[in-house]
């Protein structure tokens, strides 16, 4: 099993973008337990990846609740990096 914040990039590489939510739901079986595996820290995941140039934003819309989701995708770039030091 690979580290949570692994899992989080991996998975915009498989996908063509995700907001945190889409993540939590797919990383849930294999991860739910993880204390980490929360809005509020994989936000904070997806912003520090953001940061480093590995993923960026495409879109953002208001959910049913009011809450901002944000979706983010791996350009070629970032997929590139993240599936050189992230094998599957």
């Amino acid at each position: 099993m690979k580290p949570l914040n692994y899992a989080i990039l991996k998975h915009f590489t498989k996908v063509k973008e995700a907001c945190a939510e889409d993540v939590i739901e797919t990383l849930k079986g294999e991860y739910g337990k993880f204390k980490a595996l929360n809005r509020k820290d994989v936000i904070s995941a997806l912003m520090t990846a953001e940061a480093n140039g590995l993923l960026e934003e495409s879109r953002f819309e208001m959910d049913r609740a009011g809450d901002l989701r944000i979706y983010y995708h791996a350009h070629e770039d970032g997929a590139n990096t993240i599936n050189n030091y992230i094998k599957d």
